[in-house]
């Protein structure tokens, strides 16, 4: 008998509204995921430190950890410090409230002491507020982590509405590039036979197309709930994946290169996977599409060009041809097309002609 149905990892609950964070409490009681109340929280020395005071009234049997950065060393000392808390380790749930940098850290922390994990996020800046990795700083530059996605996700909009607005339209980037990875996932599957999980990229790229033509703006609701949703979205497809694949392509590639040539340098993760997945979709061919997301980049002041983010186009250049040894194994329009230095400068200088016509 075939199967007919399967089951699709997802967040228990998600909750996107305005005054979300006040009624936390709440939520994770009506969810039966910490009826007494006790549950660690991580937080940043940032927005988490600053909603803390905020919080605490309201959540009387929390313990508060405060994470430095978002290294491994971090993730590892967050989870020792928690299994040797105040209650011993006996928490329901471990809460992350903050950047992407203190989620990450958060997810593999939850992850290595086996309790479920809350995530709370106090910016929109890129789609690891649900997904099932956490990428953290190393030895080696930084690394991805395979780690359980969260178990609930509490978007408060006006927190949202209070964050950077980088760090909001960051998100954009990361939810647009979702378009090129999955056309990436598609050209490998016709030029390897990479199998495709039509699903995840019904998911993945749904949520790309929506922000690319949505005409909302930083400061919108229903552009912040339309964001937060899609990044959402994106990190369930993952997880329906297994993989990154739905959500990572050469934009990615690219934007790893940067970080390991230029790690004092590189920018945040959004505005360079957005700026990658522009390149890519030029080096695919697809002028339309180029445009379409140069234009959403540029109206969110995303950047376009990769001196819009202090690089020259040698270094840009130099990124390129480096990216597909970022992952291994990954067949994406980079590695298909294998441009040699000069043929990358090119097209580079090509896409730039694009652009700025």
């Amino acid at each position: 008998m075939p199967v007919l149905t399967r089951l699709v990892p997802s967040p228990v609950f998600v909750e996107i509204r305005p005054g979300a964070l006040d009624a936390l409490g709440g939520i994770l009681a009506d969810q039966r995921l910490s009826a007494s109340g006790r549950i660690a929280v991580a937080i940043s020395n940032g927005s988490g430190s600053l909603l803390r005071a905020r919080l605490e009234p309201a959540l009387p049997g929390a313990d508060w950890y405060s994470v430095e950065d978002g290294s491994l060393d971090s993730a590892v000392r967050l989870a020792d410090e928690i299994r040797g808390g105040v209650h011993g380790g006996h928490y329901d749930t471990v809460v992350a409230l903050g950047g992407g940098k203190i989620i990450d850290v958060a997810k593999y922390a939850a992850a290595r002491i086996g309790l479920p994990l809350v995530s709370v996020p106090t910016n929109l800046a890129h789609d690891g507020i649900c997904s099932p990795v956490s990428t953290l700083d190393n030895d080696g530059g930084r690394g991805s982590y395979g780690v359980p996605s969260p178990i609930g996700i509490v978007i408060d909009l006006d927190v949202i509405l209070g964050a950077p607005p980088r760090f909001v339209a960051a998100g954009l980037g990361d939810i647009v590039s979702n378009i090129s990875a999955c056309a990436d996932w598609e050209l490998s599957h016709a030029e390897t036979g990479e199998p495709v999980d039509g699903l995840a990229v019904a998911m993945a790229r749904s949520a790309g197309e929506n922000l690319l033509r949505h005409p909302g703006n930083l400061q919108d609701r229903g552009f912040l709930t339309a964001l937060a949703e899609a990044l959402v979205l994106s990190g369930i497809a993952m997880n329906i994946a297994g993989s990154t694949r739905p959500s990572s392509g050469a934009c990615h590639e690219i934007s790893h290169a940067l970080d390991v040539l230029y790690p004092k340098r590189s920018a945040q993760h959004g505005e360079q996977v957005g700026l990658g997945a522009a390149f890519a979709s030029f080096l695919r061919g697809e002028r339309e599409l180029t445009g379409l997301i140069v234009e959403r980049l540029a109206h969110h002041g995303l950047p376009v060009t990769a001196a819009q983010i202090g690089f020259t186009e040698a270094e840009f250049t130099e990124a390129v041809h480096y990216a597909p040894n970022t992952r291994p194994g990954r067949f994406t329009i980079l590695e298909h097309l294998d441009l040699s230095p000069s043929a990358i400068r090119d097209a580079y200088a090509d896409y730039v002609q694009a652009v700025n016509s």
